[in-house]
């Protein structure tokens, strides 16, 4: 080997000295956060995409986890940070925590709704929305104020993502960071009559094409939508590329890319022409809430009621703390009851001496 040539182990030692260095740095790391309707499946789609093969356990508040991708041809791993918002609306403040100015730029959401439950499906959608815009709307500002040249990207990449030359423009309100709304429980979705799940499938069309959202059906019973729902998240923080394939028929599973509908596709909402023209509804939008809201009356989720108490979860249990509990209980009952007969006898004492009195 004459002087200046390299052995293959030369080139080894080269690259692993930084040659190519570039390739191996670790890139940002992305987020997803997974929020949704109580019981929509979100922890399957998580487990589902992590390939994981375990049974999926109710999510208690905030719950974090993360996936790892080897890239090929160097050391480096990207790795995917996961979070996951249990207790469908009830605990919707804490979306603050993975929606932080620091955190923003390299955070995805993705909303997961039920579609076999359509009299729950508006309240949920409509109150974390209007948190998570909330959380972002502050987020952004902060980031106004630290990195304005970061901020105004960001806004760019929303446009970017529906089409800045797009026919529905002044109709659309791009959600600042990457939007997903998948329909879960699409195979008892199925069964539901025709004229129902047309208006679920328009409505939620809507919807997510206003906000700049991609619209996905899911079901963990049908493979196709697995993979669609793994490549899905994996574009989110992998930076895979995503397929432009649309699917907008209401009689097979939704696939819409964001910037990929159009209003004069969706159509109308299914009201009648005398009610489109009455009413408090001062947007599009509160027209489609309207109609859908008629033929599927909303239920009030938003009560302690509908949140399991994590203590009685057995996956959670503590011997020595839940008997400490339980013997705390027990002295706060006792102590209730003595307040209640105290209260009850100081009621005799009181009105016996007005008796006196006269």
């Amino acid at each position: 080997m004459s002087k200046g040539e390299k052995s293959i182990w030369d080139l080894v030692v080269d690259q692993a000295n930084g040659i190519e260095k570039d390739e191996r740095q670790p890139k940002d790391e992305a987020a997803v956060f997974v929020i949704g309707s109580k019981n929509s499946g979100k922890t399957s789609i998580i487990l589902r995409f992590l390939d994981r093969d375990e049974t999926p356990k109710p999510t208690t508040a905030l719950e974090y986890t993360y996936g790892r991708r080897a890239r090929a041809s160097n050391l480096a791993k990207d790795v995917a940070h996961i979070y996951e918002l249990g207790g469908g609306t009830w605990l919707s403040k804490l979306m603050a925590i993975p929606l932080s100015a620091d955190t923003l730029k390299n955070t995805a959401l993705v909303m997961v709704l039920d579609l076999s439950q359509p009299n729950e499906l508006w309240a949920t959608l409509e109150c974390l929305l209007n948190e998570a815009q909330s959380k972002v709307k502050v987020a952004m500002n902060e980031l106004k104020n630290k990195n304005p040249e970061l901020a105004q990207k960001m806004e760019q990449a929303a446009w970017e993502r529906v089409g800045e030359d797009h026919p529905d423009k002044e109709l659309l309100d791009p959600f600042p960071i990457p939007l997903a709304i998948i329909g879960s429980k699409y195979d008892l979705f199925q069964e539901f009559e025709p004229e129902k799940r047309k208006t679920i499938c328009k409505t939620l069309r809507f919807v997510a094409h206003s906000y700049g959202a991609t619209l996905i059906f899911f079901s963990s019973k049908q493979e196709t939508l697995i993979q669609r729902t793994r490549a899905l998240i994996s574009h989110y923080v992998f930076g895979t590329n995503m397929s432009k394939t649309v699917q907008v028929d209401q009689n097979k599973p939704l696939l819409i890319p964001a910037g990929l509908d159009a209003a004069s596709q969706i159509g109308s909402p299914p009201l009648s022409d005398d009610e489109l023209g009455v009413g408090s509804a001062k947007t599009p939008l509160d027209l489609w809430k309207r109609a859908y809201c008629s033929m599927f009356p909303q239920e009030n989720l938003n009560t302690p009621t509908s949140v399991e108490d994590p203590a009685k979860d057995i996956q959670y249990a503590e011997p020595a703390i839940d008997s400490m509990r339980k013997q705390k209980d027990e002295e706060l009952e006792r102590y209730r009851r003595l307040c209640e007969r105290r209260a009850k006898e100081a009621e005799q004492q009181a009105m016996l001496n007005e008796g006196i009195a006269y």
